[in-house]
């Protein structure tokens, strides 16, 4: 299945793969999420070629996960790439791709930083819960059921 099929798939799922299943775009909302703003300091911070970068950021204003903001540098108009309440949305998805990866795939050298909780300095975590009964999930404690 080509790339362009899969965000039309009924599929909540393929939808969001196929925004984010490529390799920059996790590592640009990274970005953002660390505060990076501006389209110098991403390219610096990732290394990325101007083009792919132009493209990427492109694509999540498009999708309205990212919004332009205008500012002034040196006499002329720039823009800095903030995060939409879409965006925001994304922070446990990341979270949580960054916990499996502390666990199965983290570097010799260890994490390059932690996450913490502003009021109270406790790790940051992401997890999977029942609305009913707040019982914490894994996968084998979940009946998927199809919708009519």
């Amino acid at each position: 299945m080509r790339h362009p099929q899969l965000a039309e798939l009924p599929c909540t799922v393929a939808r969001p793969a196929a925004l984010l299943g490529e390799r920059w775009m996790l590592l640009l909302l990274r970005q953002v999420f660390l505060g990076t703003r501006r389209f110098e300091d991403f390219q610096s911070a990732m290394d990325i070629s101007r083009s792919v970068l132009a493209d990427r950021l492109g694509v999540l204003v498009d999708e309205g996960v990212l919004r332009r903001v205008p500012y002034a540098h040196e006499g002329r108009t720039r823009h800095e790439y903030r995060l939409t309440e879409k965006g925001l949305d994304l922070y446990p998805v990341l979270v949580a791709l960054r916990t499996w990866g502390e666990r199965w795939m983290a570097p010799d050298e260890g994490e390059q930083f932690s996450l913490h909780h502003k009021d109270c300095g406790g790790d940051v975590q992401a997890k999977v819960e029942c609305t009913e009964c707040g019982a914490s999930l894994t996968a084998r404690d979940v009946r998927v059921t199809p919708n009519a």
